[in-house]
């Protein structure tokens, strides 16, 4: 199975930078994504995409200006896999503590960059324990910023009016999977994902 080398994981433990090309994972078996990996090792659990207008650049939508913050260790995307019968089972797991940490990294976030608004992307009305565990850790991170408004859209309704009405965004703060499909969606109204800068 590939895998970053140790010495490259080394390297960005004690620099405390790396910058990163896309890296690209095959479908199929085999082959675990090395962003994950990443993400694992070096425990980089907030991924930000800042979304906006670029100038020359004409797009259908003005005045976009959005940061999606993600949740990048726990969700779908955490890599629990496996297969006990033929089938795949996947599991899905959230935790208080990431999203408590994602939720402060969000509001602190909006503070120190004077964003009025973090808007928390959920499915609790059908996911109800794990969705409604994000959401309760926002809920009480959100009572420390009182100069921040606070909102919660389910994540269907949200693609839509991301599509719709963009500039009724600032900072939206996502579990792993909604974030991955937010940015992206978000990028692309603003001009494109290979334009829009990112990091975790």
């Amino acid at each position: 199975m590939m895998r970053v080398p140790s010495e490259v994981i080394e390297s960005i433990k004690k620099n405390k930078v790396c910058l990163k090309g896309g890296l690209a994972t095959p479908m199929g078996g085999g082959v675990s994504s090395l962003n994950v990996q990443f993400r694992k090792e070096l425990d980089l659990y907030a991924s930000l995409v800042n979304c906006f207008n670029l100038q020359g650049l004409p797009t259908r939508h003005e005045n976009v200006d959005i940061v999606v913050i993600r949740e990048n260790t726990e969700g779908e995307y955490a890599g629990l896999e496996h297969e006990v019968v033929p089938g795949v089972i996947l599991v899905s797991v959230i935790t208080k503590f990431c999203s408590e940490r994602i939720a402060k990294y969000a509001f602190e976030y909006a503070y120190l960059n004077n964003q009025k608004k973090v808007t928390a992307v959920h499915k609790a009305n059908i996911m109800k324990l794990a969705d409604g565990l994000f959401l309760e850790s926002c809920r009480e991170v959100a009572t420390k910023y009182p100069g921040i408004k606070y909102n919660e859209i389910i994540v269907d309704n949200c693609c839509m009016q991301l599509v719709s009405k963009p500039e009724q965004f600032d900072v939206m703060v996502t579990p792993n999977l909604y974030g991955n499909l937010i940015a992206n969606t978000a990028a692309g109204i603003a001009g494109g994902t290979g334009v829009m800068p990112g990091g975790n």
